[in-house]
């Protein structure tokens, strides 16, 4: 299965791929856009920019071109979409743009799991964190998922509790 994990930023999801690695280990995990490009010497402004965004959503379409058919992503192009939509500067993204390639991408998945934010949160989050777009990202991933906004036609398993409960629930999707 090709498996992405969605969700704002500290909602759990790199763990989550990590307890999964170690309990899948024929499936091979690809990180994230953001570190990707990082380690291919792409600079992010400390605030990222729609332009820094949209680099992250164009190495997403790559990781999922690239990937296999065993494969655990840290991120989707559903994550970066819905980070472009929460910008302070995100009037000027146009989406249409990008749909015609994110919509084929997003196909390509067998299952999205969307970890969301808890209450309480499950991740610690630092005082300096900006709650607010935390909790906008949050909500405009799960419209964009759950509602199928875009029409991904994408299994999307929403999973709660800590970190071994949310592994069983995918373990049990991917074994049935």
């Amino acid at each position: 299965m090709r498996v992405a994990f969605s969700g704002t930023h500290r909602s759990g999801k790199s763990a989550l791929i990590g307890e999964l690695a170690g309990l899948l280990p024929e499936y091979a995990t690809v990180d994230e856009p953001y570190y990707l490009l990082e380690e291919e010497g792409y600079e992010t402004a400390e605030r990222p920019s729609v332009e820094d965004f949209e680099a992250q959503l164009a190495r997403s379409l790559v990781s999922l071109e690239e990937g296999g058919t065993k494969v655990l992503f840290d991120r989707c192009p559903a994550d970066i979409l819905a980070y472009l939509q929460t910008h302070q500067d995100g009037a000027g993204f146009d989406a249409d743009e990008w749909l015609e390639r994110v919509v084929p991408a997003m196909r390509t998945l067998d299952l999205i799991v969307f970890v969301p934010v808890e209450d309480p949160d499950r991740i610690p989050v630092p005082a300096h964190e900006d709650r607010e777009l935390r909790l906008a990202v949050h909500e405009a991933i799960e419209d964009t998922l759950l509602e199928d906004r875009y029409g991904f036609e994408v299994e999307v398993l929403r999973v709660q509790g800590d970190v071994q409960s949310r592994a069983q629930q995918v373990l049990r999707r991917i074994n049935r």
